[in-house]
Order: C-alpha cells, then structure tokens, then sequence
C-alpha cells in the first residue's frame, strides 16, 4: 500500500509539469508505463503556439483555433488556453530549455517562430525539429531534482479506486469520489495499491486504436477508459486526427515528418510532380490537418497509389538542415535526401481530440479526479486540433489544475477502506496468442472502418465487431492474471466502442469526422458536443454548463 497526496497516473508534459507545480508540502507520486521518455510528448516535433509576435494577437490565435475547431470549440477554454501562452514560454525557459532563436534586423536575438497549418501567423516557437524532446527531457532532469516528487517508471495503472466501488458504499445519491488506483509493477509483475487524495490522469491519447499511427505503443486510452469506468462522462470522441505527413517507408513504422516542413514552405505532390492541395482549400499545404489528410487520402484511393510526396528541396541544404535536423538525419538513414528529392509520406492516426470530459480546472464528475492533457476533452480543440496547440493546452491545465489541488491542501487521514487486489480465483494466461489476435484485428478494423472517411455501414460492421471483441475480454480479463497487454487491450477496444458509438450519433460532416452518407455539415449541430455517460442509458439535448448534472448515454450536447 503507498499513501501519497497527490497520485499523477501519466508522465508525459501534462503530468510532470503538474508535478512540478504541486506544493512542495505534498507528497506526489508519478506513475509511468514504461520508462519516463517513452510516452507522446517526446515525439512532438513541431512546438507550442503562443502569441509572441508584435504582429499577432490572442484575438487572432483564438480565431485560428476556433475556425481550425469548425464550430465546436468553446471559446471560453481557447481564451483560457491561449491567454496563458507567452507564459508558459516563459517558464520553460527558466527550468532551462534552449529555444531556437535568431538575430533580427537590429542584431538583437529572437525566439524564432515558425508557421503550420491553420496558423494565419507565425506563432509556433520550437526547439529545432524536436521541441517535444527538448521539453521531456528538461522537465525529467527538473523532477529528478524534487524531493517531494517520487517516480514509478514501469507501472502501469489498472482501474481507479472511487468510494462507489468500495465495500460498504454509500448510496447512489453520494457524490463519488476518487481515492487512489490500483497498479501493476510490471518490473516485477505484482499489483501494488495506490491511495491519494487527488488523483490525476495525465495518459495521453487512444490512437493506438488504428493500426497506423504517428504516435507510441502506450498510446491505448487508458485514462479515458477507466474514467468512463469510474463514472465520468466522455466527449466528441468521433473527432480522431490523422497527421497528414508520416513518412512512408516499411522500417520507418509511421514517423511523422513535422508540420513545420510545409510551414516552411514544403509543398505536398503526386507521383508525377504535380501539386494537388489546391484543388481542397484556398490555403494549399497549410490548411488545417484534416483538409490535407482527407486530401491526401481521396487522391490515394483515387489513383490508386501507395503515398503522395512532401517536396522541400527547393530551399537551400543549409536552411533544411538547421530547421529539420532530426527529420534530415532519420530520411537519410533510410535512404530519402530531403535536399534533393520528395520523400513519401502517408495520413496516420495522430491526436485524439475528445477524451474525459473537464472544467477549467481538470475536474472531472467525480470529486477528487482531475484530467488533464490529450486523455481530456476541454472544448479547446472542438472538431479538428489546431497544430502545436496540443503541448500548450498540457501546460496550461497543468497550471490550473495545481492551483485547484495547491487550495486543497488540508490535512486528511487515509481512512478509506480499500480491499488489497484479489488474485485468488484467476490463474496465469494459457493463451496468450488470443490477446495479440485481438489487438491485430481490432486495429484492422478500425483503420478500415472507423477511419478517416466513414459510412454508416461500416461504422455499424466495427459496432458489431467490437461488441464481440469486449464480451472475449471481459471474460479473458475475468479468468486469467493480468498483463501490460491485456490491461491496454481491454482499455483500447472500450474506446473504440466509444469512437464507434460518437460517430455513429453524429449524423454530418464537421472537422475530423467525415461520412459519405452525411456529407455536409449541418448548422443545427454547431456548438453541440456528443458526450456519453456511463451511469445512464437515456437521451437528450442540453445546454452546455461546466460540469452539470448526469446527462445522458448518447448526446448531442449544446454549449
């Protein structure tokens, strides 16, 4: 049993920079699947937006982000996010993080700011071609140095502990609260018991779902999962961006070639040379990312070819190999010179923009959770995420979520009783071949059905697929000991139905969901978010407040 203040499940930007941000006073916990550097946040390449610019202004960042959103993002959550831009700049600057930077015209030096789609500025500051690096490594080096902080590496969260799930729970009219998680030591294949106060899910996104993805192997939900488990509601997840620009090569396995490539004036073409993004969107290359994925994937099937190609080799070799370093060195590892050719690239799932429902302040529905980071839905991103937004919106929530629990800082005893994890009646796996089948075929079909264009007919063919996949689990995940694969596998197909259940209720076309049956977007559904709950099975519209009361299954929700 470990008794901490503040338990952090998650240790990517969002959950280490809240960790930082905690009272020292309290005793914080940060549990990561595997080691600290292995989650999303080291793979992001392109930077953070942030309104620097003596030309630009919040007014205009919050323009950009909600026209990227196509009418859904909630403009309270873009000011509150963008607003707070410049400083956490500032303070990633002080914990040590080199920003690239550049001389101006009167010799002095600059952060230097480079533009990606959706952006009408250049706003994006960044470290070279590997800003996400530069910040995961500069926040593990600051929390290594905070005694109050201790890491778990290799730990993998099973399901949150609330006190309805408690022997002798109170009533259904109580308010549910979180107290802790139980966890798997993967090192030494023991589950430990967790107790908090607070508890935190910082477990990024769910776009290991598909079966090509920009993003690593822990990316499988498991924050949305066992939010919905614990009780609390999710939002728009039928809205699953595709980065338009992975690298296609069979040893490459999906890596994304920066956005700021086409900021920089890269230009995407087809087999013959010719440019196509004109034909989509009056801004070309740098419209927002699900124009050019959808793009790139109609002249795919149109024509019949494997990938389209990114072309920069129009700039000088001096200019590409300062700006994109690290994306110059891995396509010339395998065998692509970006000075001289196009390199292929394909569509790959890349950032879930819907997740655990939350208030300004990471609140979830039940008291005592927060989310914070890719696993939440704020109303930032509405249908469609905005490039570079993503980093920003980790450290903003981080930011005032620690403000929330700082204010809590009572003392409390750990008087909740939790029953130690019961391994009594299950036995060790016989057939652990059924678990890789069930991955390999979930994400299969979800690449095939659920992907970046949709029918109805093929979102009810993943339906039923996935239906029957959840009942195998359920009963595998009842009879035998847990795993780091099973864990994820049962979290990564409950979201999937989640996916399929979003964007089956949603009957249009808006940003990142797109169907042939309901092509065009309807103007009735602007401003309104499809939010499942877990504790009800009606149906409704309903005026959008920050956390109102249980709403139900399946439901366009208004702001």
């Amino acid at each position: 049993m470990h008794d901490f203040d503040v338990l952090i499940i998650g240790s990517g930007a969002a959950g280490l920079s809240l960790a930082l941000r905690i009272d020292p006073s309290m005793q914080v916990a940060v549990l990561s699947k595997g080691s600290l550097d292995a989650g999303s946040t080291a793979w992001a390449q392109g930077g953070i937006s942030a309104v620097i610019d003596e030309g630009d202004s919040i007014d205009q960042h919050m323009a950009d982000t909600v026209d990227a959103g196509v009418g859904l993002c909630d403009e309270n959550a873009v000011y509150h996010t963008v607003v707070h831009g410049k400083e956490m700049i500032a303070w990633l600057t002080d914990l040590g993080i080199k920003f690239t930077r550049e001389k101006g015209a009167d010799g002095k030096s600059y952060l230097h700011l480079t533009r990606e789609g959706g952006h009408t500025q250049r706003r994006v500051v960044h470290a070279a071609d590997a800003t996400g690096r530069a910040i995961q490594n500069t926040l593990i080096r600051a929390v290594s140095e905070k005694a109050h902080i201790q890491v778990f590496e290799q730990h993998i969260t099973i399901d949150l502990i609330t006190t309805h799930k408690l022997p002798g729970a109170p009533g259904a009219g109580t308010k549910n609260r979180c107290v802790g998680a139980y966890v798997l030591d993967t090192g030494k294949q023991r589950v430990e018991t967790f107790r908090a106060r607070h508890v935190v899910l910082a477990t990024g996104g769910a776009n290991k779902v598909y079966l090509y993805t920009s993003n690593p192997d822990g990316s499988s939900g498991d924050g949305i999962a066992m939010a919905w488990r614990a009780g609390c509601r999710i939002a728009n997840m039928e809205f699953m961006q595709f980065h338009p620009t992975c690298l296609y090569h069979p040893n490459a396995k999906s890596y994304l070639i920066t956005e700021s490539v086409r900021g920089e004036g890269g230009r995407l073409l087809l087999p013959d040379g010719s440019e196509f993004m004109h034909e989509f969107d009056s801004r070309g290359v740098l419209a927002p990312r699900d124009i050019v994925a959808r793009a790139i994937d109609h002249k795919m099937k149109k024509l019949g070819i494997d990938c389209v190609y990114l072309d920069i080799s129009h700039k000088p070799k001096k200019f590409i190999q300062q700006h994109f370093p690290n994306v110059y060195a891995r396509c010339m590892k395998l065998g692509y010179d970006m000075c001289r050719e196009p390199v292929p690239v394909v569509p790959a799932a890349h950032y879930t923009c819907g997740g655990v429902m939350t208030d300004l302040k990471g609140r979830t529905d039940v008291s005592h959770l927060y989310a914070i980071g890719e696993t939440t839905h704020t109303g930032l991103h509405g249908a469609n995420r905005m490039a570079s937004n993503s980093l920003l919106e980790c450290l903003v929530f981080a930011n005032a979520t620690s403000h929330e629990i700082n204010a809590d800082n009572r003392p409390e005893a750990f008087d909740w009783n939790i029953p130690p994890w019961d391994e009594s009646r299950v036995t060790e796996p016989d057939e652990e071949i059924v678990v890789a089948h069930n991955w390999d075929e979930l994400r299969r079909f979800m690449w095939d059905y659920v992907g970046i264009v949709r029918t109805t007919k093929r979102l009810q063919r993943a339906k039923r697929r996935v239906d029957l996949l959840i009942s195998e689990i359920d009963e595998y995940y009842s009879n035998f000991r847990v795993n780091g694969d099973l864990i994820e596998l049962r979290n990564i197909t409950l979201v999937a139905d989640i996916i399929i259940k979003s964007a089956l209720s949603r009957k249009e076309s808006r940003g990142l969901h797109y169907t042939l049956d309901y092509p065009g977007t309807n103007p009735e559904l602007e401003h309104i978010d499809t939010v499942l709950d877990p504790n009800t099975e009606a149906s409704a519209q309903k005026q959008r407040a920050w956390l109102p009361e249980t709403n139900p299954q399946t439901v366009l929700f208004r702001r």
